[in-house]
């Protein structure tokens, strides 16, 4: 039998939705607009900028930035093309590609950061009180399971 939500469930599941869409939706328009880049393609080049010598194993890469290994070597594909990742091969095995930032890649990276925080800071946390983002923190562990 189908445990349905109950109206406080759907209400809140709705906007739940609705709110993750505007802020990626934000995220996403202020990235093209002021770095010519998708939020997916920003999301690409932090990890990089996060890891150990600037790259990682394309499969870790993937799961991290929460993608099919096949879309992440297409956004990996476009950002070799604009200069910004470059494609190793890993000397231990050769089944595996290392995805590494260039210098240029994160030169990109550190001038589309600002604007980026500016964003996540408009759309999201300028919009809540500290409790709430203490709330919003624990309800995303909650979720992610951690």
């Amino acid at each position: 039998m189908t445990n349905w939500l109950s109206d406080d469930e759907q209400r809140v599941w709705r906007s739940f939705l609705a709110a993750s869409q505007a802020v990626q939706e934000e995220l996403d328009r202020q990235l093209q607009r002021d770095s010519g880049m998708p939020h997916a393609y920003y999301a690409v080049l932090v990890r990089l900028s996060e890891a150990p010598r600037r790259r990682m194993r394309m499969s870790e890469l993937a799961a991290t930035v929460g993608s099919s290994q096949s879309r992440l070597s297409h956004a990996v594909a476009r950002l070799e093309e604009r200069g910004w990742v470059r494609r190793a091969p890993c000397p231990e095995d050769r089944r595996v590609s290392w995805a590494v930032l260039t210098d240029a890649g994160f030169e990109v990276l550190e001038a589309a950061a600002p604007g980026h925080v500016e964003a996540v800071r408009r759309c999201l946390f300028d919009r809540l009180t500290p409790e709430q983002v203490r709330l919003l923190g624990e309800i995303c562990a909650a979720v992610l399971g951690r």
